[in-house]
């Protein structure tokens, strides 16, 4: 009897013990101890959307403290309505901030604190950017504990206001940069324009150019120019179709015969509106034929297809390769070189480069065909740009080698500064400013 009363006795004790256990930790929880010194600020240089708060964390905020007290703040907002008692939805409202009068348009609840964010622990700032301009705000912060418990909220003695800024001082640097580089094509167009030679380095695939439709000429032999397989709206189309024109002013000149197989229809129209102008451009109007320039498909291997067959067959003693290229680049270079074609080709696409290079005789790499216009034409606002982007280049390179230079500097010498020495050395502050403010967002 006993026994099986013992027994009886174990078996509701342990349940029980368990049950205390589990509850202690939360019977022990405490709210924990509000954070101090809030404080928000408007957001320099933005729209008029957003304010920074920032506070001292709560004295229970500790790393070592198990479990921790603090495990969140929360940051709550409300309209500033000074001391109106009454607010009727839809009715505007005159509040003094700061010494001026400002107008609030009363909604419904603007009186009560609503959260617009959190973050955890052991961070002590946050950036509110859903704010309406030139709307007063008041905040309050809140210390989130085990079990939700929350601290006394902390309120910002003085509303906080979003205002639009005309000028961003933080991206300075940015406009020094755009006024250097803008100033400097609009100088270089004007040296130009008066009749001062700029110097462009020789691009030896354009000067290619007269050589390989002079042997066409001379063997009897067609030229064939290729625009790439993309639509007159992708920028590399339209820098082959710029080369085109010199192309064709040269076979004019040459009386030599140019084919211009086409994968799109826009392409077509433009290239036949091109050549027509090159022909009539070097007097020989009659000689253009607009059937020399048509489309086949659009499909990228139906296109590449007809066009190494027709390069098989008449055996051309000069070929373009002029645009955007995938796949095909290859099939066409390789064919053409079959042939014992002059090959010169002209691309921004970096995986389909290394093809023509093998294969082509002459290759127009990335920003070389970009300027291949100005280069051919020696237009004065042209040349002025394509000067003015190197200039640009230029000091981007400079403050780049500059850069490297101050870091490699800062970091010998905080090796020899003593190992107590908190503060950042000037070497190691000048490139943190280089890093941030004129590399970073504030400038390139």
């Amino acid at each position: 009897m006993i026994s099986s009363f013992n027994h009886m006795l174990k078996q509701m004790l342990l349940p029980l013990l368990m049950l205390c256990l589990l509850l202690s930790p939360a019977l022990g929880a405490e709210a924990p101890a509000p954070p101090a010194n809030f404080l928000a600020r408007d957001v320099p240089g933005d729209a008029g959307t957003a304010i920074d708060l920032s506070w001292t964390l709560s004295p229970d905020d500790e790393e070592q403290t198990k479990p921790r007290k603090v495990l969140r703040y929360v940051i709550s907002r409300k309209v500033f309505t000074g001391d109106a008692k009454t607010l009727t939805p839809g009715t505007t409202l005159t509040v003094e901030v700061g010494g001026k009068e400002m107008t609030v348009e009363v909604v419904k609840d603007m009186n009560e604190y609503q959260p617009v964010g959190e973050t955890t622990y052991s961070v002590n700032s946050f950036r509110d950017s859903n704010c309406e301009t030139d709307v007063p705000y008041l905040y309050q912060i809140q210390a989130i504990g085990q079990e939700g418990l929350a601290s006394t909220p902390v309120v910002l003695k003085q509303p906080v206001v979003a205002q639009l800024q005309w000028f961003n001082l933080q991206r300075g640097w940015f406009a020094i940069f755009v006024l250097l580089i803008c100033g400097s094509v609009i100088m270089f167009i004007e040296m130009a324009r008066r009749g001062k030679k700029l110097k462009v380095r020789k691009i030896a695939g354009l000067e290619a150019i007269t050589d390989a439709v002079g042997r066409a000429t001379e063997m009897g032999r067609s030229c064939l120019f290729v625009p790439g397989i993309q639509d007159i709206n992708d920028i590399q189309t339209v820098a082959g179709i710029t080369v085109l024109a010199q192309v064709a002013e040269t076979t004019a000149d040459y009386r030599a015969t140019l084919e211009v197989p086409t994968s799109r229809s826009l392409v077509m129209t433009t290239a036949r509106d091109t050549v027509e102008a090159a022909y009539l451009a070097a007097g020989r109007p009659d000689e253009y034929n607009e059937d020399d320039i048509y489309y086949i498909t659009d499909e990228q291997f139906g296109y590449v297809a007809s066009v190494t067959g027709k390069m098989v067959r008449d055996k051309p003693a000069a070929c373009f390769y002029m645009g955007a290229f995938y796949a095909e680049s290859l099939i066409l270079a390789e064919t053409g070189n079959s042939v014992g074609a002059i090959q010169v080709a002209g691309t921004a696409m970096p995986t389909q480069l290394p093809f023509f290079v093998a294969a082509c005789d002459f290759t127009l790499i990335g920003e070389e065909f970009f300027a291949a216009s100005a280069y051919l034409s020696r237009e004065p606002q042209q040349l002025g740009s394509l000067k003015g982007q190197d200039f640009g280049k230029l000091v981007g390179g400079i403050v780049l080698v500059v850069g490297c230079v101050i870091a490699t500097l800062a970091a010998f010498e905080a090796k020899a500064a003593p190992a107590e020495q908190d503060e950042p050395t000037s070497l190691e502050s000048a490139q943190t400013y280089i890093k941030e403010n004129i590399l970073g967002k504030g400038g390139f």
